[in-house]
């Protein structure tokens, strides 16, 4: 069999990178956004902090928050159709 060449961020340079102005030091304030349940948001990665991060398909895409999940949130998303759940980090999320 062949392997598998490439994991969750192959062909993302150009998706995940981020403008020369916005470069530098994350902001403690993207961390320690909070969300209530219902609330609309955009999913737009930071690419400087890959923990709690969605597949790259959902990138730019408007979800529905569900509720918490440790750290993390619950993203209801629709995926051509079919809805689904995604876990991630309040710093890859935008008020919409």
């Amino acid at each position: 069999m062949v392997k598998r060449i490439g994991g969750q961020r192959r062909k993302t340079r150009a998706k995940f990178s981020k403008n020369y102005k916005e470069k530098g030091k994350i902001s403690i304030r993207r961390f320690l956004q909070s969300f209530q349940a219902g609330e609309k948001v955009i999913l737009k990665a930071e690419p400087a902090y890959q923990q709690g991060m969605y597949f790259p398909r959902f990138h730019g895409k408007e979800g529905i928050i569900q509720g918490k999940q440790g750290a993390c949130y619950q993203v209801r998303v629709l995926d051509g159709n079919k809805e689904k759940t995604i876990i991630i980090h309040p710093v890859h999320l935008r008020k919409a």
